[in-house]
């Protein structure tokens, strides 16, 4: 019996050891009698009815001095009371007690590990918090079990020490004055055992690791019960997974250093051997669709059992049968082993049960949003058959509108009926409003200043307002935009936006300073059609006014206010199509993005653009992803006039071709050296995301190796204009290769890389080491 099971028991036995011992004074103390009257004397709190239901005696009974004994006993069982003594006065039974005193509050001093909160909870599952009797035994076992809820954390050095304040009315307040201590990092992990795996195979599977560069972040040092009981089922997982069907492990040897701060951890496997599947088989109640199902069953026949393999063939099954209106669809797989073979014959159970429909859908914990903002995302429709795949994919785009910490998605039968059930949704809110101020640096446009004011969800309308201010040492920005995501009940979008840009050229460190400034005010509409879940088709027109200020400006420039004049207005028409299947936006491991548009403008700027982006990201394994984007930008004119300079696209530097200044590939000006950049422009890049080291568990937390590729060039027939020769072919490819850490840092997303310049020509200008750090618009 645990030292934690043995203290109530202690504390139950104890007054009734007393009250044995007690007994033998008492019952020689008086001769029996029968009671004329009962008083009880002592009691504050305990009313006297209580004690005179634990009596074995009443008024009008004779009384025994074995009586008398039980009544002791009972009364020091209730825990009411540290003193009982039974007297008697002329027939008048006198119970005289001495209550115990009453917790009034419990507190925690020192604790920065839990709430307090929390530890309350878990202290009255033991019986010790605010109203109950106080005992030192009780007060023993709150002190035990607060240790070990510290110790389940691995903070092995814990110092508790109880205060106990007398209060009036026999009340007492307690107070735990506790010194936590550093957590015990865990210095090694051994596996016994083990022969068809080796050692560093078996702990890559692991969460928990030894001391790292990289825990002090992470964390994965300090033992926790919890995550050493998850990362025994990842081992069992693993095992099964190669068909280890008798796969066992014995319970972990956790052992402690002399100084509390050193974890040891020993864990015993027992692998078996791997079995192959002789048949696979389904059974049960397939309801017609044999051969649709056959078509499900991801594990074959001849190939080693893998657990990973059969429950991905549970869950499809299933959802494929949810997505025919059977909601509560069970598949069993049960292997059947021959031990002398090593082969298993698996055997699919499936029963369907009932097929239901929806009876309603059901919108809770939204007190702002409206219900309408929720329901126009849901793809399961009231009063049809229940479909899984709907669900998904509704829950899916509630959780996408960024409007909730938390959306639940459940279904309820309905009482007295057999075929029908609810769906409730139910979601809790989130401030969607945000007021923010960043400060973020880049390797090219330097100090970013950044503030603004957004609402995501103004009024529950689901609707967006936002104002966005940004500052450069190239460009300075100010944008005010207003979205509504369903301006048709079909949800096509509609965003409206003002904008203010200014833009100094980006200059070399070589060049002769040339200046010059352009200002655009301008707005735009722009529409989006869904056609899928995942692709939508957008258009829009806006009109821009520009405005160039020349201070010994480049003669690119000069040529283009010769030509265009001071000031210009044109209005552009885009029309586009988007497609999104990537896992996620911040850190995507698998899925891919597609972008195709086309700009036209017209008034003083003619001119066509033609944009194509294609991402795809491929996961290799559980950690490793390889990232490969292209990137593709045409424009030219129409008319007499060349292409407006002011629309030349850039590239060089994070974002485009890497180990190479900031828009410093493609021409520059013939008088000044100022980077002009081009009106074609092509990048590519691959790049192999890899775990940080000790950081495997954080997707947000990476570094990468890379390869780039990228041209600008002047395009529309004109030539590549070249400071006075300084550089060999600027038009031409540029390549790069590197290394670089990328991670989503509180201040915002941080990229550093180091590359090398590859095929670097004379007069480039390199810049191996870049970073950024913030966001700017």
């Amino acid at each position: 019996m645990s030292l934690r099971r043995k203290l109530p028991f202690i504390k139950r036995a104890m007054p009734i050891i007393l009250a044995a011992l007690l007994a033998p004074g008492i019952a020689s103390a008086f001769s029996p009698f029968v009671v004329r009257d009962i008083r009880v004397d002592g009691i504050q709190r305990v009313d006297a009815g209580t004690v005179f239901s634990y009596l074995p005696v009443k008024v009008g009974e004779k009384f025994t001095d074995a009586q008398a004994a039980e009544a002791i006993q009972r009364l020091y069982a209730t825990g009411f009371f540290s003193d009982v003594k039974i007297d008697t006065t002329n027939d008048v039974l006198v119970v005289t007690v001495k209550e115990r005193p009453t917790i009034a509050s419990v507190s925690f001093n020192g604790m920065r590990e839990f709430d307090a909160a929390a530890l309350n909870k878990s202290l009255n599952t033991v019986g010790f918090g605010p109203g109950r009797v106080f005992d030192q035994a009780m007060l023993e076992q709150a002190q035990f079990e607060l240790k070990q809820q510290y110790l389940s954390k691995g903070k092995y050095g814990v110092e508790i020490n109880p205060i106990i304040t007398p209060l009036p009315r026999n009340r007492v307040g307690v107070s735990f004055d506790i010194f936590e201590g550093d957590r015990a990092e865990i210095k090694q992990i051994n596996f016994v055992g083990n022969k068809a795996f080796s050692q560093s195979t078996l702990e890559d599977q692991l969460e928990l690791t030894t001391s790292g560069m990289m825990t002090w972040y992470t964390g994965t040092d300090k033992y926790s019960r919890e995550k050493l009981e998850g990362d025994l089922e990842r081992i069992r997982s693993f095992y099964l997974d190669r068909g280890y069907l008798e796969f066992s492990s014995e319970p972990p040897q956790v052992s402690i250093s002399p100084d509390r701060t050193g974890i040891f951890l020993t864990l015993t496997l027992h692998e078996g051997e791997p079995y192959k599947v002789r048949s696979v088989k389904l059974a049960g109640d397939l309801l017609g669709l044999d051969d649709k199902i056959q078509k499900l069953i991801e594990v074959k026949e001849g190939e080693t059992f893998s657990a990973a393999k059969s429950n991905a063939t549970v869950k499809a099954i299933t959802d494929y049968l949810g997505s025919l209106g059977y909601a509560f669809a069970n598949v069993n797989p049960n292997p059947v082993l021959d031990r002398e073979q090593h082969e298993a014959d698996l055997t699919f159970y499936v029963d369907p049960g009932r097929r239901v429909y929806v009876r309603r859908i059901q919108i809770g914990g939204n007190t702002r949003t409206r219900d309408e903002v929720v329901r126009r995302e849901m793809r399961q429709n009231e009063s049809s058959w229940y479909d899984s795949t709907s669900i998904k994919t509704s829950r899916d785009r509630i959780d996408r509108l960024g409007y909730f910490n938390e959306v639940n998605v459940t279904t309820a039968p309905v009482p007295g009926s057999a075929d029908q059930i609810d769906v409730n949704v139910d979601v809790k809110e989130k401030p969607t409003g945000l007021i923010n101020l960043g400060v973020g640096y880049g390797s090219t446009d330097k100090v970013i200043l950044s503030a603004g004011i957004s609402q995501d969800n103004i009024f529950g309308s689901g609707n967006s307002l936002s104002l966005q201010v940004n500052t450069s040492k190239t460009n300075r920005a100010a944008v005010l935009a207003h979205t509504d995501p369903y301006w048709t009940k079909d949800g096509i979008s509609k965003t409206t936006s003002l904008y203010y840009r200014r833009t100094t050229p980006y200059q070399t460190s070589s060049s002769d300073q040339g200046d010059y400034r352009v200002t655009a005010l301008g707005g735009g509409v722009n529409f989006g059609v869904p056609i899928s879940e995942y692709d939508r088709i957008f258009t829009g027109i806006s009109y821009e006014h520009n405005t160039i200020d020349l201070y010994n400006p480049p003669q690119a420039y000069q040529d283009f206010v010769d030509q265009y004049g001071r000031t210009t207005n044109s209005v552009v028409f885009n029309v586009g199509w988007s497609k999104d299947t990537r896992d996620s936006a911040l850190a995507p491991t698998k899925g891919s993005y597609t972008r195709v548009s086309g700009d036209i403008s017209t008034m003083d700027l003619r001119y066509y653009k033609l944009s194509a982006q294609q991402q795809y990201f491929l996961p290799l394994g559980r950690s490793f992803t390889l990232a490969l984007n292209g990137t593709v930008d045409w424009a030219r004119s129409y008319g007499s006039k060349p292409y407006p300079i002011i629309k030349n696209m850039y590239a060089g530097g994070i974002g485009s071709v890497r180990g190479y200044e900031g828009a410093s590939l493609g021409p520059r000006d013939d008088r000044t050296g100022d980077y002009l950049g081009g009106a074609r422009r092509i990048v590519g890049n691959v790049q192999l995301y890899l775990p940080f080291p000790g950081a495997t568990r954080d997707r947000t937390l990476r570094w990468f190796v890379f390869a780039d590729a990228g041209q600008v060039a002047a395009g529309n027939g004109l030539t590549c204009m070249n400071y006075k020769g300084a550089v060999t072919d600027p038009c031409g490819w540029r390549y790069s290769a590197g290394i670089g850490l990328s991670w989503q840092s509180p201040m915002g997303p941080l990229e550093l890389s180091f590359g090398r310049a590859l095929n670097a020509k004379e007069g480039d200008d390199k810049q191996a080491f870049q970073f950024q750090i913030g966001t700017g618009f």
